[in-house]
């Protein structure tokens, strides 16, 4: 990234536990608040992730940056035999597990915390790693794709969903308006973490996104790597492989 953001100006703590702090705050309403500010096009992006995965057939998936388990619960589309949603905040995860239960996909869904740069599996350990809208939070982002490549497995398949900036007119303009000023407004009036929405845009804003996070991947070792943008370039969606 080219400035580091971080949630809170004026803590004391680093990235990761300041990123933790955050979502534990912001659990109970992340879902809800989501579908406003995304308009529920974000439904569609992880629909479309799940059906690239359906293609690879995977017997077991990690969701890393699970949050409440949205993209975990549709994976079972896969036919996936073990599925396992990481994150590295419990307030986002109590939310998910109970999601989990109510659907009776316990004995399929597995909802761990850990730390997507520190993961405690084995090399090799998945057929497929996939992360919806988390990767820009990740500490070290080098390092953390750098564990993602160590647990997938040879020819498995990574699958990332996440912001991107427009570049044509006259989306590019929109997009600004909206993540700088009506973003953060929808998030203060819903949200008790008044910096919480005002950090999501703006580390989507400096997140190296197309062809410069392609390149990212291509340095870490993935090959056959490519971005599919999303509703006019807002999202973007990266396919790589082991």
């Amino acid at each position: 990234m080219s400035k580091k953001v971080t949630p809170y100006d004026d803590s004391q703590l680093g990235k990761k536990a300041q990123v933790t702090k955050m979502f534990d705050t912001i659990s109970k309403n992340y879902d809800g608040l989501n579908r406003v500010i995304s308009f529920g096009i974000d439904i569609k992006w992880r629909k479309r992730v799940v059906n690239i995965l359906k293609k690879k057939a995977p017997k077991n998936v990690l969701d890393i940056a699970t949050g409440t388990g949205d993209l975990a619960i549709n994976l079972m589309e896969t036919g996936a035999e073990q599925i396992v949603g990481l994150d590295i905040s419990p307030g986002m995860l109590e939310v998910g597990k109970k999601k989990v239960l109510d659907k009776k996909m316990g004995d399929t869904i597995e909802m761990v915390v850990g730390d997507s740069e520190k993961l405690a599996y084995d090399d090799h350990s998945f057929d497929a790693v996939t992360v919806a809208f988390g990767v820009r939070n990740f500490e070290t982002l080098e390092k953390g794709l750098a564990e993602i490549y160590r647990v997938l497995d040879k020819n498995g398949t990574l699958v990332i969903l996440e912001t991107s900036v427009p570049t044509k007119f006259p989306y590019k303009q929109g997009y600004r308006l909206y993540t700088k000023f009506i973003l953060p407004v929808i998030g203060r009036l819903f949200s008790k973490d008044r910096s919480a929405y005002t950090y999501l845009s703006e580390s989507a804003a400096v997140f190296p996104h197309g062809e410069a996070f392609n390149n990212i991947l291509r340095k870490i070792g993935f090959i056959e790597v490519e971005n599919r943008p999303q509703t006019f370039g807002v999202a973007s969606i990266y396919v790589a492989t082991k």
